[in-house]
């Protein structure tokens, strides 16, 4: 039995290797395809015709109320695509390992309240509502050190720097880079800039006209 057993096998073997060929043998012909793995798909080429679709376009608009995958962010210096090497995805001048000074988005009202709302997610846990560093999580102990966002050190930061930090973390705080919208990131600056404003700032911050109405 062993006998025909090995002649069975040795058969088995001349006639794969006759077959497919030996292991880094140079053929030219196409290679034997057990399980093609999408190599071929049935698909439709862009900017071809095609009498799949009724306009026998393959490249459709997209359906009324769609979200595009990929919008401009409006910026001060203009709108930029998620793909851009620009300051508004880096938080660095372009060219340079250097951060930004200012926020690249334009400051509004509506930028402020989305920002509020994206610190009370994220950053109150930790560094409290106040950006004092008393949140819940220095309060229960999880979290013993929590930076105080109106510590002069930070205050002083560039807003490239802390959306950096916000994007790829630093020491025990974690990267919200993959959970924050870039625009959101920009939007929670803009907000602690206010928050940080209100905690630090005098009459002096406000613009001449106002500090007229103030009461002596």
């Amino acid at each position: 039995m062993m006998r025909y057993f090995v002649l069975i096998l040795l058969t088995v073997v001349a006639v794969v290797v006759g077959i497919a060929g030996l292991r880094g043998h140079l053929s030219r012909k196409p290679p034997i395809e057990i399980i093609p793995d999408l190599n071929r798909q049935f698909k439709l080429r862009p900017e071809a015709a095609d009498g799949f679709f009724a306009n026998d376009h393959t490249s459709q608009l997209p359906p009324p109320g769609t979200v595009p995958r990929s919008r401009p962010l409006e910026t001060v210096s203009g709108p930029v695509y998620p793909y851009e090497d620009a300051p508004a995805n880096t938080g660095l001048i372009l060219g340079t390992t250097n951060f930004v000074e200012t926020n690249p988005l334009p400051v509004t009202p509506a930028l402020l309240q989305d920002g509020r709302e994206q610190f009370e997610i994220y950053c109150t846990p930790c560094h409290g509502a106040l950006g004092d560093g008393n949140g819940i999580t220095k309060k229960l102990g999880v979290m013993p050190s929590v930076a105080n966002l109106h510590d002069p050190r930070i205050v002083d930061l560039p807003d490239g720097e802390i959306f950096n930090t916000i994007t790829h973390g630093k020491n025990l705080m974690g990267a919200y880079g993959p959970m924050v919208p870039v625009r959101d990131r920009w939007a929670i600056i803009a907000y602690l800039r206010a928050l940080q404003l209100s905690w630090l700032g005098s009459t002096n911050d406000l613009p001449p006209a106002l500090q007229a109405t103030l009461k002596p």
